[in-house]
């Protein structure tokens, strides 16, 4: 569909070859033309409402030319070898480029009905942007000739120069899959370029410097795992079906997506002061990321070691100086922070610091999917972290497998939960210093899939594969409160601090 520039008209192109013209405001139509074999995918009106023209493409890759006021196909344009995916004109109308997934782009001379120039773009291009013509320093447009804007499979947008159909600008392009651009469009009076990705997320930007604006994060699929974020807990970061991880400010739902893992991120984890948080994925590597006091996020420290899929993470509660991560190697890592990443001050200037795994222990017979993998294993942590933590206990009884795992606020308790008939069990863990009780027994058991302790440790907040979350007492295991929201598995929760306000 398309609007012509006084928005009364409305351009489609169906299945069945034809296009038709609706009249908006008195909401009939106004032309049917025929002609096109097959599917018609785009449509697209003159810039200069007085010509009355519409052009349209199908699945001949041809361009065809109809004349609102002769009600007739005034011309067909060929060109291109594969289908045409944008229509794009300059400001006076004389001009028009088109571009294809055959990876060129061609410049017609609509005066003449003409191709005057064909550049290869080496990409299967979705889009195409003809650019002021002016010079433009930022983007290496040096000269007032006519240049355009392309964005496709590669995942970046590039500048052309149609004289010489040299590229003269590259965009730097971000890691991680999903990045192909699927639109792009730009809004001239405004000075902003809008793209979109394959993986559903907006991307604005300042049009002269290609300067990221702002972001919008599209349709996430599953939500894997989500966690409060700053001191004030002012984010909220959020791990969906997806390498990139979304982090959205929760008082203007401002979005910073974030770019890094190769694979699906599972889980994440928070240090206590709120600044530093860390994030593991199925490929097999852990990160930690930054945020300033402007709300920016940057990963700092990478670690890869794992031979699977990483499931599960967790910082350090008492200061900032250690992280563990559970993979489906069936081992447990424990990684030091380096001493450079506590720095407020530090940036890194060469890329994320490389972490170091000090210890690892195999823990588990079987990895955490599967239905074998049914005891829970709590840990004693010794005051450094210069020997691995002793076992001061291994308890069984859970249905299936145990994805999750929540300590107390005191170090007296454990909260394992399983997946199997989403069952929760609170176990007593040993104080420091004691590890007499090598059996840990269930106090409690509760209905849940993900756990967190609230109210200093008496209760517990549980959610399952029901899409309710709810609010236990530990003392004599009573549901108070359910809270009905979801309509499907609720895969992550987390709570504020006690402090605060006490959201969840």
């Amino acid at each position: 569909m398309a609007f012509d520039p006084t928005s009364t008209l409305l351009a489609t192109g169906g299945c069945d070859g034809a296009v038709r013209i609706w009249d908006i405001v008195q909401h009939y139509g106004t032309h049917h033309f025929r002609g096109s074999p097959g599917v018609v995918h785009l449509v697209a009106f003159h810039p200069d409402p007085t010509r009355l023209l519409l052009f349209s493409s199908a699945v001949d890759a041809a361009i065809r030319v109809w004349s609102l006021q002769d009600r007739s196909c005034l011309a067909v344009l060929t060109a291109h070898y594969s289908a045409v995916t944008s229509l794009t004109f300059s400001a006076d109308g004389h001009t028009m480029l088109s571009s294809g997934r055959d990876k060129i782009c061609v410049i017609w001379d609509l005066q003449s009905c003409q191709a005057t120039k064909t550049v290869p773009v080496f990409e299967s291009v979705e889009a195409a942007v003809l650019l002021p013509e002016e010079p433009v320093s930022q983007l290496g447009v040096k000269s007032s000739g006519l240049h355009f804007l392309t964005a496709g499979d590669q995942g970046i947008l590039r500048v052309w120069e149609a004289a010489s159909g040299q590229c003269v600008y590259t965009q730097a392009r971000p890691p991680g899959p999903g990045r192909e651009l699927t639109h792009c469009t730009l809004a001239r009076t405004a000075g902003l370029l809008l793209s979109a990705t394959a993986d559903h997320n907006l991307l604005l930007y300042e049009a002269r410097s290609l300067r990221l604006q702002k972001q919008f994060a599209g349709y996430s699929e599953e939500v894997l795992d989500v966690r409060f974020l700053g001191p004030e807990d002012s984010h909220v970061i959020v791990a969906s079906n997806s390498p990139c991880l979304k982090v959205f400010e929760l008082q203007t739902s401002a979005c910073q997506i974030l770019h890094g893992h190769t694979d699906i991120v599972l889980a994440l984890d928070v240090f206590r002061k709120g600044w530093l948080f860390a994030s593991c994925a199925k490929d097999q590597s852990v990160r930690i990321w930054r945020m300033n006091k402007a709300g920016q996020v940057i990963c700092v420290a990478q670690g890869s070691g794992h031979t699977h899929s990483v499931g599960t993470v967790c910082c350090s509660r008492l200061k900032e100086s250690f992280l563990v991560t559970g993979s489906q190697d069936c081992t447990v890592k424990l990684w030091p922070l380096p001493k450079a990443l506590l720095s407020k001050n530090t940036a890194p200037d060469n890329g994320p610091i490389l972490l170091q795994a000090q210890t690892t222990q195999r823990c588990h017979d079987k990895p955490p999917p599967s239905p074998i993998a049914r005891t829970s294993t709590a840990w004693l942590l010794p005051p450094t972290t210069s020997c691995w933590p002793q076992v001061t206990g291994v308890a069984s009884g859970a249905s299936s497998s145990l994805p999750w795992t929540r300590c107390w606020p005191q170090p007296q308790l454990m909260a394992p939960s399983s997946s199997g008939r989403s069952r929760t069990s609170a176990l007593p863990t040993s104080r420091p210093g004691d590890i007499s009780c090598p059996t840990p027994s269930s106090l409690q058991t509760f209905e849940g899939h993900d756990v967190a302790f609230v109210s200093r440790g008496t209760q517990l907040l549980s959610s399952g594969s029901d899409g309710l979350v709810k609010l236990w007492t530990i003392k004599n295991n009573e549901c108070v409160r359910t809270l009905d929201a979801h309509e499907d598995k609720v895969w992550g929760l987390h709570s504020t601090p006690e402090s605060s306000s006490g959201r969840l």
